[in-house]
């Protein structure tokens, strides 16, 4: 039963490769792929066939078939190589791959039938049958390490078929593999893996046969990238490592006696622990990609690769890590160094430590400007190696190193950042991990680096200048605000003072000096209050007669020349305000009114309502405003045209808490004719119009002036 099987099972194989052979034959053998796929078709039907009449007439013998399946496999690689080799014509990279690989396959192959030869001819077993099944696997791993490669480059290829072929003889690979690591473990190959081995191979036939039809324009654009080659040579010595580690259990296990099994356990869980070491240490990644780059490639860098990293991590908006940890570590990141210093051009010119990372900070750490360092490093962008320093100091014109850079021990490169042609900063980058070569590829891409990244140091530096000038603004906006009040107080205040000599025997103008203290204790105790704990939007309001606060206005300001006239509504008209906010707004418009006026001019206010509405009209006939004054100058804060004497910003907070309370104030003016401000305001509800007292007013003071 299990020779039927075998001999359907790799019938099947040898008849499909024939018409894959057939098809590839008929149409497709323009490319090298195409050439060295025919070859592979035929080989595997030839090897296929040969198991095939060795199971119904028991030849050929050993030799021959595994002759025939050492080419059969290294015909499949030949297949990968292929696709290396015709999208490689141009790059010297993509040539050191193909004839390493090339050289690898070629060698073991010949090596192997080699000692076939010598042990079938002339009987001298070089090589016994455990090696021979560790050389398949060598094989498949080499197979298997193509494949990974070719497929981790997929997006570049531009070739959606191309994912067949590697399916296919990574399919073939993998089984192989699969079947002579078990061969390895139990000392021969299993019946179950022998007898599917035919229908496996010929399982993959259809994928090729798509792969042959959809790859017939011009050869494929194939690209490595060093990550890849990384990957592949980490694949490659894994493989390799597992098989020693195989054979070493295996050796010891037999050699060992009674301790056999004991010192099996050990030496492969030791093994295991030293491979995760290898595989987490940054000092051999960082290593093997050195190799990588200085011995495959044209250019050290992946410069797509290092912009987009470095992208990334300025692209972050987060502070952790702050800002110039990421600088050193994506300066460092360039040359294998996971440790640095960055200093930073302070507000006196000196440069000023901003942060260090995985490197002690000594005591002294800011350099002056003056210092030898700086004027050489302002007049040429040179990246110091302190190495090559200490060798030789000559080389840098016997530059004196100040101690806030040579305290750090583990130092090595002294990057200049540039902002423009400026020295804005410096960075001292540790010692990498592994020994670097430094040329001028390092020193341009570092220098590039350096300036971009010193670019968002200064953005971020000039954005946190900006919020604290914005914060020191708020604070002196709202000191504006509280001066501009407390200049009404003294106002008030020192009139008092003035006339206190001529009326402190007239009984009314002690009780206007005693309402009016009064009322200046009170607004400064709201003030005081105000600077404690700011008042938001949600302030507390009541209904206020319009009639009657604006009649007490007038009479306060009716020793003031011109003399306000005031035309009341003919009803009531309550408005929902803050009493007092909305009698210093009121009485600023007046005020301004008669201050624009001549004594002999007129200032008038008249109050109307209108569906819901109450409108308020302070008209002077004063100098009057141009509407360009108007439109740009008199509502905004801090512009003044009463020089030194006026904060600017009595209007415009006029008008901010008309708008408030859901009002708004309009003005109309003409140069040499007077000023027209109309102040409206929402009417309040009737049946909420309960009016505050009509004396809790500010007093009028008549005799204080």
């Amino acid at each position: 039963m299990v020779t039927n099987l075998t001999v359907i099972s790799h019938s099947l194989a040898a008849l499909a490769y024939l018409l894959l052979a057939i098809l590839i034959a008929g149409k497709y053998l323009r490319r090298d792929v195409d050439r060295s796929m025919l070859l592979a078709a035929l080989v595997t039907s030839v090897w296929s066939f040969s198991l095939v009449s060795q199971a119904l007439w028991s030849e050929p013998g050993f030799f021959l078939r595994y002759l025939l399946e050492l080419v059969r496999d290294a015909s499949w690689i030949a297949v990968l190589l292929a696709l290396l080799r015709d999208a490689s014509r141009t790059g010297q990279f993509m040539g050191k791959v193909r004839h390493a690989l090339s050289a690898a396959t070629i060698t073991l192959v010949i090596l192997l039938i080699t000692f076939g030869v010598l042990e079938y001819a002339f009987g001298i077993a070089i090589v016994d049958g455990k090696t021979k099944v560790v050389g398949q696997i060598a094989l498949t791993l080499l197979g298997l390490s193509l494949v990974e490669q070719i497929w981790r480059n997929f997006g570049s290829m531009g070739r959606s078929s191309l994912k067949y072929i590697c399916i296919s003889i990574s399919t073939l690979m993998a089984f192989d593999f699969f079947m002579y690591s078990d061969a390895l473990l139990f000392g021969q190959i299993a019946d179950s893996f022998w007898d599917a081995r035919g229908f496996v191979s010929a399982l993959v036939v259809p994928l090729l046969a798509v792969n042959v039809v959809n790859t017939r324009k011009q050869p494929i654009e194939f690209q490595l990238s060093r990550t890849a080659v990384y990957h592949v040579g980490a694949l490659t010595f894994a493989g390799l490592y597992l098989i020693l580690l195989a054979i070493g259990g295996y050796y010891v296990k037999v050699m060992g006696g009674n301790w056999g099994n004991a010192l099996q356990v050990l030496f492969v869980t030791g093994s295991i622990a030293f491979f995760v070491l290898l595989a987490t240490s940054q000092r051999i990644r960082a290593r093997l990609m050195i190799f990588i780059s200085q011995n495959f490639f044209d250019y050290k860098y992946d410069y797509r690769e290092e912009w987009l990293k470095m992208t990334r991590q300025l692209a972050d908006l987060s502070d952790s890590p702050p800002l110039p940890e990421r600088v050193i570590r994506i300066l460092g990141g360039l040359v294998e160094s996971n440790s640095g210093v960055l200093w930073l051009r302070d507000e006196d010119g000196n440069f000023a430590l901003q942060t260090a990372v995985n490197m002690a900070t000594p005591k002294y750490t800011t350099i002056d400007s003056q210092s030898e360092l700086i004027r050489f490093l302002q007049e040429r962008e040179w990246i110091i190696n302190l190495e090559e320093y200490r060798q030789d100091p000559v080389r840098y014109n016997l530059l004196e190193i100040p101690d806030a850079i040579t305290k750090f021990r583990d130092g090595w490169l002294v990057i200049p950042m540039y902002l423009g042609n400026d020295l804005y900063g410096l960075t001292l980058i540790g010692t990498p991990y592994a020994k670097v070569e430094l040329n001028w590829e390092n020193f341009d891409l570092i220098k590039v680096v350096a300036r971009q990244t010193c670019n968002l140091l200064a953005q971020d530096d000039a954005q946190s200048r900006l919020s604290r000038a914005m914060q020191f603004e708020a604070v002196s906006k709202a000191s504006a605000f509280m001066v501009h009040d407390l200049k009404t107080l003294i106002a008030q205040l020192t009139l008092l003072v003035n006339n206190a000599s001529r009326h402190k025997s007239n009984p009314a103008f002690i009780d206007d000096m005693i309402l009016t203290t009064e009322h200046a204790v009170g607004k400064m105790s709201r003030l005081v209050d105000h600077i404690r704990k700011p008042i938001d939007d949600s302030d507390e309001t009541g209904c206020v007669d319009l009639n009657c606060l604006v009649t007490q206005l007038c009479e306060q300001h009716q020793k003031g020349q011109p003399s306000p006239q005031f035309k009341p509504a003919p009803a009531p008209v309550f408005v929902d305000a803050d009493q007092e906010q909305l009698r210093s707004v009121l009485g600023h418009l007046i005020q301004n009114a008669q201050d624009a006026t001549r004594p002999e001019g007129e200032v008038s206010l008249t109050l109307k309502t209108s569906e819901g509405q109450a409108a308020l009209f302070v008209q002077d006939t004063g100098s009057g405003m141009t509407e360009e004054f108007i439109k740009f100058q008199l509502f905004k804060p801090f512009e003044s045209t009463k020089g030194l004497t006026g904060m600017g910003i009595g209007a415009y907070q006029a008008r901010e808490y008309v708008r408030k309370i859901g009002g708004n104030i309009d003005v109309t003016s003409e140069p040499g004719v007077g000023s027209c401000f109309s102040v409206r305001l929402p009417i309040a509800m009737a049946d909420t119009a309960t009016p505050r007292g009509k004396y809790d007013a500010e007093p009028p003071a008549r005799h204080a002036k």
